[in-house]
């Protein structure tokens, strides 16, 4: 900061913390997590008792909304609410719970993680068993948080066309590699890949992550189910075993093949790290046990981090790119910086405009969401959501100390948006210092002691 913009945060500051309303914004702040970027609405809520009409509870005025967003760079707050829903969406899918019986963890079940192919050399940093760095192919032995690590070696002969591509059609990628996946379940099975539905099920949720190289790979829990999902026992003939080599050969034998710019065709695989391993049902907190087995809950947490992630490098990367000339302004390396024009520059040739890359420039060309699952995988983000929404209408309702159960009212809100975000920066400092105070008081009661001797 310049003397002159610290002397007016500092006013701004002073200012807030004198004001007669500061209690009560600091209340609502407090309310909805810290929220770094709030949504002010202005309008009305009232709950009705279904049954008479009578209202029950009404409010006027002026409220503030969490924004939602799931990435950490842009608010802490509502990352970390998004990372909760996320644990229990992946959790469930594992050990049951919201909606999926308890006995879907005896379900065969791997951790798989599939990755991108090389389009070049990069800067690595490689340590050996005794705890000794490798020297990268440029000579040097990078430290952990050289830029540099991920970075092309030479970026002249870098293939970031083909990295861009890629990095568009790995959605697709992945549906093919499911579709091969059932094939060579079914030919396990020995019957018809057209049969498969009608002997087992194929249920998963993934995650995207981004490799400091600027390309993502994907972490997915694979759970195979009876016909009917997780609430029937999958064939005799299908194990965790057979699920591992299932997955090695589905990755191995797909591809896709797009045209580059100059017509030349490019076939899109994964690489050739495919790292499938056993989810294991254990109370144990670490990720893997002495058997390299990986457990159901530290998994879920592993998993769900990486859902509140953007590219990984800088908070600017995170919003979408309006001008290519704002590009030169971001702090990121000239590594990604080259993946974000490629990007761009793809998407303004007509054949390609289909993959909009110019809207997802800043996410260097990736297009998919970041958490997705298949439909019998576990409960949807909207329930959990819904859950959390009963559940504090149930102490609205005990607050107003009513009998009325929350399936006995109906709420009827009229709210309309007034703008988004804090309206200076000392308003922003103390909604991240609540939210900060809220992650500890978390870390602290996870880890209390029970009554067991574990910690909770």
């Amino acid at each position: 900061m310049t003397a002159a913009t610290t002397t007016q945060h500092e006013h701004d500051l002073s200012h807030l913390l004198r004001s007669s309303g500061f209690q009560d914004w600091r209340r609502e702040v407090t309310a909805i997590g810290g929220c770094a970027a709030p949504i002010h609405l202005t309008g009305s809520s009232r709950i009705y008792d279904r049954a008479t009409g009578t209202v029950l509870a009404e409010r006027d005025g002026e409220i503030l909304a969490p924004c939602g967003n799931r990435r950490a760079s842009v608010c802490p707050a509502c990352s970390d609410r998004y990372a909760s829903d996320a644990y229990h969406l992946i959790r469930s899918g594992m050990a049951g719970g919201k909606g999926v019986p308890d006995t879907a963890a005896a379900h065969p079940r791997v951790f798989a993680t599939l990755t991108a192919p090389s389009f070049g050399p990069v800067h690595t940093r490689r340590i050996t068993a005794r705890g000794l760095v490798i020297p990268c192919g440029c000579g040097d032995k990078h430290h952990r948080d050289d830029p540099r690590v991920g970075s092309a070696l030479d970026p002249d002969t870098y293939d970031y066309v083909g990295a861009v591509l890629w990095q568009a059609h790995v959605g697709k990628l992945w549906d093919r590699f499911a579709i091969r996946l059932r094939r060579t379940l079914a030919a396990v099975l020995g019957i018809k890949v057209r049969d498969f539905r009608a002997h087992a099920r194929l249920s998963y949720a993934k995650v995207a992550e981004y490799q400091r190289r600027g390309l993502v790979h994907f972490h997915a829990v694979v759970r195979l189910d009876g016909p009917d999902g997780p609430w029937t026992t999958p064939p005799a003939g299908l194990t965790a075993d057979g699920l591992n080599a299932a997955i090695r050969d589905a990755a191995r034998g797909v591809s896709l093949v797009v045209d580059r710019p100059d017509g030349v065709p490019l076939a899109l695989a994964w690489g050739s790290q495919v790292d499938v391993r056993p989810i294991t049902s254990t109370t144990a907190v670490a990720l893997e046990n002495d058997d390299g087995e990986i457990t159901d809950s530290a998994l879920a947490a592993y998993v769900a981090k990486y859902a509140t992630k953007g590219t990984g490098k800088s908070e600017a990367t995170d919003r979408p790119i309006r001008d290519i000339a704002h590009v030169r302004h971001l702090d990121i390396t000239p590594h990604h910086r080259r993946l974000i024009e490629t990007a761009w520059e793809l998407g303004g040739r007509g054949e390609y405009e289909g993959l909009n890359l110019r809207r997802w420039a800043h996410m260097l060309g990736f297009r998919g969401h970041f958490l997705t699952k298949s439909r019998a995988y576990s409960t949807t983000f909207g329930a959990i959501r819904g859950d959390r929404r009963t559940y504090r209408l149930g102490e609205t309702l005990a607050a107003l100390g009513t009998p009325t159960e929350p399936g006995a009212v109906l709420v009827v809100n009229d709210w309309a948006v007034v703008h988004i975000g804090h309206r200076n920066d000392a308003e922003r400092e103390i909604a991240l210092g609540i939210a900060e105070r809220r992650r500890e008081q978390r870390r602290t009661r996870s880890t209390q002691p029970t009554e067991h001797g574990r910690t909770s």
